[in-house]
């Protein structure tokens, strides 16, 4: 699978928030580090860049990916936002039902994974659901699975260019008993970034029809 050649513009900028006082960190029972993409300022706008901060714990990890996007922004969006079917574009997914909710934050669902995941099901709420400034965000909850704690963030935003969509993925996930940071990372990142590119190959079709029947 080929990297993404626009995380090279990316750091993930470790800023370390253990309290400096002796007495307060010694209450502390674990070190939590915040994580968050920072990038070149003609890439990731800082009003986008803050929704994808994580805080994360010792047995934890976090990552995240960019895709670049030949469709405008409102059709990306019209894709991604559909909490109750992520299996419209994310191919691991089986089928999905909501259990709980409107749709709307607090919601509930349930996903089926397909065969040969090491996992069956997984519970999910929806944490963000911004219509305006393009932003959902989800938890997992529950389920048959090993991704523990797991939470993502998804933000999109014009290119640069004007001409097409930039979509930023991050999560925040438990690492697995048995498993490295980077093992578990590099699961995670080759199922969101098998989903993106399944994600843009739909929102460029649709953007290709919508210009054609116009």
């Amino acid at each position: 699978m080929p990297s993404n050649p626009h995380k090279s513009s990316l750091l993930l900028h470790r800023i370390n928030t253990t309290p400096t006082n002796s007495t307060t960190a010694a209450s502390t029972s674990a070190c939590q580090t915040r994580w968050s993409p920072l990038s070149c300022a003609t890439l990731i706008p800082e009003t986008v860049a803050r929704y994808h901060n994580h805080v994360v714990g010792p047995n934890q990890c976090c990552s995240f990916e960019v895709q670049q996007i030949a469709a405008p922004v409102s059709i990306v969006w019209s894709v991604v936002r559909r909490f109750d079917n992520p299996q419209a574009y994310k191919h691991f997914v089986k089928s999905c039902h909501v259990i709980v909710g409107d749709g709307n934050v607090g919601t509930l669902r349930e996903v089926h994974v397909v065969s040969g995941l090491p996992a069956a099901n997984s519970t999910e709420r929806l944490e963000i659901l911004d219509d305006e400034r393009h932003v959902i965000s989800f938890s997992v909850v529950g389920g048959d699975h090993r991704l523990a704690n797991y939470r993502s963030v998804t933000t999109l935003h014009p290119s640069p260019a004007g001409n097409g969509t930039v979509l930023v993925e991050s999560y925040v996930v438990d690492i697995p008993p048995g498993n490295t940071k980077e093992d578990t990372c590099v699961f995670v990142d080759t199922i969101v970034r098998c989903n993106l590119q399944s994600l843009t190959q739909i929102a460029e079709n649709l953007a290709r029809n919508n210009t054609s029947s116009s």
